[in-house]
């Protein structure tokens, strides 16, 4: 489930709520003309929300993942000459749980150090199967399709896994790995 699609309209509500309490101080200010106190509000009220809408999110997140059920994918990349991701697919127990296609600004993001969370979801207590397809270009621009899995044991606690592609100079292939964290 992905967290832009609320299952519970009270966060929605709330945050346009906020904005249609803004629009209304926003006309107001306009027809009696006390602009310097009128202002303050308004941006006290914009504040207001903005740490009205971080807070729901963050509840929002909480209570969709708990801790104790929660797994995390991350995916790195140290990759020059062997390889360029153009997508991954994650399948966790046979079942695709994400799709995701890179863009060049995404790649150099992830070159520099960056880290993409692939998947955040809620997984019971035993041993799971992940499997991830990367797809991309390989050595010469050829197309490339590998993939790496991971028999994992959830236990209670939050659950971090991150894939890791590496550029090989002694094959001069790329690798892929999983590992925990």
């Amino acid at each position: 489930m992905s967290l832009q699609s609320y299952p519970h309209p009270l966060p929605g509500k709330l945050l346009l709520a906020g904005i249609l309490a803004l629009w209304t101080l926003l006309a107001g200010a306009q027809e009696l003309g006390q602009d310097s106190a009128l202002r303050d509000d308004i941006q006290d009220i914009k504040q207001q929300t903005l740490e009205l809408n971080r807070d729901l999110f963050i509840l929002e997140e909480e209570l969709l993942y708990p801790s104790d059920t929660q797994v995390s994918v991350f995916l790195s990349l140290d990759v020059g000459e062997f390889f360029k991701l153009d997508a991954v697919k994650l399948s966790i127990d046979g079942k695709v749980v994400t799709h995701y296609l890179y863009t060049d600004r995404q790649l150099s993001a992830l070159r520099r150090g960056g880290v993409h969370r692939l998947f955040l979801g809620n997984l019971k207590s035993g041993e799971h199967e992940l499997v991830a397809v990367f797809t991309g270009f390989g050595p010469k621009g050829r197309d490339y399709r590998r993939a790496t899995e991971l028999v994992f044991d959830k236990q209670s606690g939050a659950k971090h896994l991150e894939l890791k592609i590496v550029d090989s100079t002694a094959t001069r292939q790329p690798e892929f790995a999983v590992r925990e964290w």
